[in-house]
């Protein structure tokens, strides 16, 4: 935990290692915190007031702008080819974005430390959650609050295996991993682990879905919370995810099963009611709580991600004219046959005067106040790794199919498919769809990693083979420096 503390102390904030010192007042206020208490340790599990803030500080963690507050999804896409660098800033990704990344970049590191920081404030509160059981007074609002915890440890080990460690599919997960830690840390000593395989990994997180699908609520009061906190179907859809980083199709298609239905329309008919909506916009829009967000980053003016970290600061132009990110026209933009002209995706795209580049405005507030919610698992990613799966098993073909046109259509109704002549002509339209429907959100490596393609040539930068040390990140400098026991990526 050495690299973590002098991470925190490097940005002046006061660590008590993952206890979650910065609070929200109240179960509403994951969105608009009122101002930030510091709770000592003997303290912090006194009532069950404080409980929840503690619960509520792992989630403020996850969305800190070093992780999914904005910078995660960046470097995930703009490691693909989707877009091209325009501001050469190389605090804004450039290393990431021409894989000139070491091991003593800011991005490699300032990441891992602040995936670890989530790990240890969700360990901390697991382990204080069973010590207090008694505080709380119910058994299964602890077992509740733990489940939210395990799904956020869950989602940070995924995070860590997309950038750190090779795919799965080479190997089948015996790779090196990342360290594995379950327990909380809360002393300099206790940094020496070595890592994990890819595949333990996965079953550790595996672990942790499963164990919060049996017991998170099935939704909450509001709309607001049913998308910024997690309940059963988070679970069950970042299970589907998993799933299908591991090439498991069945799973995939089981799980999917629970809150997809048989056939159109397409509508969870238990827990939270999740559907696409009939136009897309609105998913990126003000409220931002639409039931097709599962689960979303809440931010406003009061709250923001920080200074360069926002989706909006990289992909608009903003107050300066020139954003650090256009889209390449070489990329899925370019493809007017699929990605039609007409498809009311292209919404998100636009022509700057400045400089007659395409930029990208799903995530339209930019600078300075960056108050979008940042996606982390939506209803239409559920139907595409659902269609995915069944295509490539050889399952349903018909239904995979509907699958893939109940996203397409709801934005480009004259684009549906008909019937594909294989699987591996559907499989490939999925994908192809996954590019344009989840562009900006983090799927654009992970996707092809997955299927252990190379990254491709964008620009003046080469293509990335799967065989190059650049095809994944290495293990921060910090980490080898404070853990006597981890190796480095070959």
């Amino acid at each position: 935990m050495k690299n973590i503390i002098s991470f925190y102390k490097k940005v002046g904030f006061i660590l008590l290692v993952g206890m979650g010192l910065f609070f929200t007042a109240c179960q509403e206020e994951l969105l608009e915190p009122l101002p930030q208490d510091q709770i000592s340790d003997a303290n912090a599990y006194q009532t069950p007031e404080r409980i929840q803030r503690v619960l509520l500080s792992v989630y403020t963690s996850m969305k800190g702008g070093q992780f999914y507050g904005g910078r995660y999804l960046v470097y995930n896409d703009i490691r693909g080819e989707e877009f091209i660098n325009e501001s050469s800033n190389g605090v804004t990704g450039l290393q990431t974005w021409n894989h000139t990344i070491i091991s003593n970049s800011n991005e490699v590191n300032n990441l891992w430390n602040q995936i670890y920081v989530t790990i240890n404030r969700a360990n901390v509160f697991i382990a204080n959650v069973e010590a207090n059981k008694a505080v709380l007074k119910d058994d299964k609002i602890a077992a509740a609050y733990t489940a939210e915890a395990r799904l956020i440890r869950a989602v940070s080990y995924h995070s860590l295996l997309m950038l750190y460690a090779r795919p799965y599919a080479d190997g089948m997960g015996s790779k090196p991993g990342v360290p594995l830690r379950l327990t909380p840390q809360v002393g300099l000593g206790e940094n020496d682990l070595a890592r994990s395989t890819v595949a333990q990994v996965y079953t550790q997180i595996l672990e942790d879905l499963n164990f919060a699908e049996q017991n998170l609520p099935l939704n909450y009061a509001s709309a607001y919370l049913n998308t910024t906190r997690a309940h059963r179907n988070t679970a069950i859809a970042l299970k589907t995810r998993v799933y299908l980083h591991l090439g498991q199709y069945a799973n995939v298609i089981t799980e999917a099963n629970k809150i997809v239905p048989a056939a159109a329309p397409f509508k969870a008919a238990t827990g939270v009611a999740h559907e696409l909506q009939a136009d897309i916009t609105n998913v990126f829009k003000t409220p931002f709580t639409t039931t097709e967000s599962i689960f979303s980053m809440p931010f406003t003016e009061n709250n923001l991600p920080g200074t360069q970290n926002g989706l909006g600061s990289y992909y608009n132009p903003g107050p300066r004219g020139i954003g650090d990110f256009s889209l390449n026209r070489s990329g899925v933009i370019g493809d007017s046959t699929n990605f039609a002209v007409t498809d009311a995706r292209r919404k998100f795209i636009f022509l700057n005067a400045a400089n007659s580049k395409l930029y990208f405005n799903k995530f339209p507030t930019g600078l300075p106040n960056n108050i979008d919610y940042v996606p982390v698992i939506r209803y239409a990613e559920v139907l595409l790794n659902l269609s995915e799966a069944l295509a490539r098993s050889g399952g349903d073909q018909t239904r995979a199919l509907a699958l893939l046109n109940a996203v397409r259509g709801r934005s480009n109704a004259a684009g549906v498919y008909p019937a594909f002549a294989d699987a591996t002509a559907l499989t490939n339209a999925v994908l192809l769809e996954r590019r344009i429907e989840l562009l900006g959100e983090g799927f654009r490596a992970p996707d092809l990693m997955r299927q252990l393609l190379p990254l491709p040539a964008k620009a003046n930068v080469g293509a990335i083979a799967t065989t190059q040390s650049e095809y994944i990140w290495p293990i921060p400098n910090q980490e080898l420096l404070t853990n006597k026991l981890i190796q480095q990526n070959p």
